[in-house]
């Protein structure tokens, strides 16, 4: 059988590639450039370029596919109905949708697709924190506006959950909540930081309107960014809250933001 991921090169679709080819699974990761995508995936992996916001042109890329991963994505509002129903009818009869933080036209199409499925509702990715890296290594700061708790997820725990409803059975029809093991404020996330690359990170608190403003200047429409700022002032309860979905699912302990922060060690 075969696998496609889309986003294949993206901060979780890339893992969720190395999971099934761990497991053994024959993959096609959809990438715009495979050229550019080689060596940052497993050899095994097949890449073929392509992007599922014109799946129109996925004839080829879904050909044999028996078993779906789709990231939700700006610009897949439109057409994910169309991905799905075009997915379905050339075969597929498993799908993942990492949903992209409610349930909209893709998610909703997944969940009416007639075939099993299953809905990743992650929280906030422990990656975000590179967005911090540039001030780190020129400053020894982070600039944010709050200092509120979130229970941030490793990206590879979300490829492994990926992994596990995709090729096991028992989780269709399931969303499953992903959260990391610990609840962070931004300030402890900071320390932890600081311990992995032994360096001292102060946190500088700026106003919303400067996060807002900050988003906007590196290409997010205003309204986008109004809703991401809004989101991180009132957080759903959900994303504050460790949940053990991850365990559950996988067998062992969701990674912790200390692991992910020595992996990364090198970037800040």
């Amino acid at each position: 059988m075969t696998t496609l991921v889309t986003g294949a090169t993206g901060n979780t679709g890339r893992h969720v590639v190395a999971e099934l080819v761990r497991r053994g699974e024959h993959v096609r990761a959809l990438t715009r450039n495979p050229a550019a995508a080689e060596g940052r995936l497993p050899a095994e992996a097949e890449l073929v370029a392509g992007t599922h916001t014109a799946p129109e042109t996925l004839d080829s890329a879904l050909d044999g596919v028996s078993r779906l991963h789709i990231t939700a994505t700006a610009g897949l509002a439109d057409v994910g109905p169309e991905l799905v129903r075009r997915a379905v009818d050339a075969g597929v009869r498993r799908l993942t949708v990492l949903w992209g933080g409610w349930v909209g036209p893709v998610e909703k199409a997944v969940a009416d697709s007639g075939v099993e499925w299953t809905r990743l509702e992650a929280q906030e990715f422990m990656c975000n924190a590179l967005t911090w890296a540039e001030s780190i290594r020129a400053e020894g700061v982070v600039r944010e506006p709050f200092d509120l708790p979130s229970a941030v997820v490793h990206e590879a725990d979300i490829g492994a959950v990926a992994a596990a409803a995709l090729l096991d059975d028992g989780h269709a029809g399931n969303a499953y909540n992903l959260t990391g093991p610990e609840s962070l404020t931004t300030r402890e996330r900071i320390t932890i930081l600081s311990r992995a690359t032994g360096r001292d990170i102060d946190l500088v608190r700026i106003t919303h309107e400067q996060a807002v403003d900050r988003l906007v200047s590196t290409g997010v429409s205003r309204a986008d960014a109004e809703y991401v700022i809004g989101w991180h002032a009132a957080p759903p309860e959900e994303a504050m809250t460790v949940d053990d979905t991850v365990e559950r699912v996988t067998g062992r302990p969701a990674r912790t933001f200390a692991q992910w922060a020595a992996e990364h060690a090198h970037r800040f």
